[in-house]
């Protein structure tokens, strides 16, 4: 008699009798200056992204956000002021298209000098699209969102979703490290999405591999509530300290900050 339940995972096979492990004492350890050289935007938002003041190059900082809140407004926010400070960066946008992208810039100006790749243009080859822009190396990476782009690769190759997380993951690793042709230690910050109870969705590796990860809320409800960013976890800064922010001003971001006691 057959038994039902889930099949059984494949097993990987480690051929690992003769494989010498490797300790590392830190004190032995070299990198270049620039890579604890944080990124600025030249706003108090430096204040929350490190203790330094900025974000660092090779990070991973992902964000997510109460619907509406600005997610997307305010992370081009930060990328274009990254850009106004001579820094490569690019916006890979899985869920805008070029008209919806149009109808941003005119609102925020400052948006309209950003280079974007938009998935939504190389739907039949997502996974080439994406490591071959990368490949050409950049400060800051924005990409809106995790969860559009790797469903996209998922969908064209077929993968399992562990597969797919740890292509992601293993990508943006290998330019965390600088091995591209910029030789540039990439920074990316992702928009992920969460679930119902507000909370991040998304395996632990993702968590566990993650510098920082942050939350835009609103404040309070109706016309009335206030929007705000907050860390719960910055391994480069402090948590708890909120930066409010309002979107009602024409082609700029406003920013307010508040500490805890």
């Amino acid at each position: 008699m057959k038994k039902r339940g889930r099949p059984s995972k494949a097993k990987q096979v480690c051929n690992f009798d003769n494989t010498p492990i490797k300790l590392v004492k830190m004190k032995d350890v070299t990198f270049d200056d620039s890579l604890f050289t944080p990124i600025k935007t030249k706003t108090i938002v430096d204040s929350v992204l490190s203790t330094e003041g900025g974000l660092f190059p090779g990070t991973n900082t992902v964000i997510i956000g109460d619907p509406g809140v600005g997610k997307s407004t305010v992370l081009l926010d930060w990328v274009s002021d990254f850009q106004s400070q001579g820094k490569k960066v690019l916006f890979i946008s899985g869920e805008m298209n070029d008209i919806d992208m149009y109808g941003y810039v005119k609102r925020f100006p400052k948006f309209g000098k950003l280079p974007i790749l938009f998935m939504q243009e190389y739907s039949n080859c997502p996974k080439q699209a994406v490591e071959q822009v990368l490949q050409e190396g950049y400060d800051v990476v924005l990409i809106d969102s995790w969860a559009e782009v790797t469903a996209m690769v998922k969908d064209q190759m077929g993968w399992a979703r562990n597969k797919v997380e740890s292509w992601m993951l293993d990508l943006l690793e290998t330019h965390n490290k600088a091995n591209n042709e910029s030789n540039k230690n990439t920074a990316f910050i992702c928009i992920q999405q969460m679930t119902k109870q507000g909370e991040f969705a998304g395996s632990n590796r993702i968590k566990h591999m993650t510098t920082a990860m942050a939350a835009l809320r609103f404040d309070g409800r109706g016309s009335d509530a206030e929007r705000y960013l907050e860390f719960s976890k910055n391994r480069r800064g402090n948590l708890g300290d909120k930066i409010y922010f309002s979107l009602f001003r024409g082609g700029r971001v406003d920013y307010s900050f508040e500490t805890v006691d």
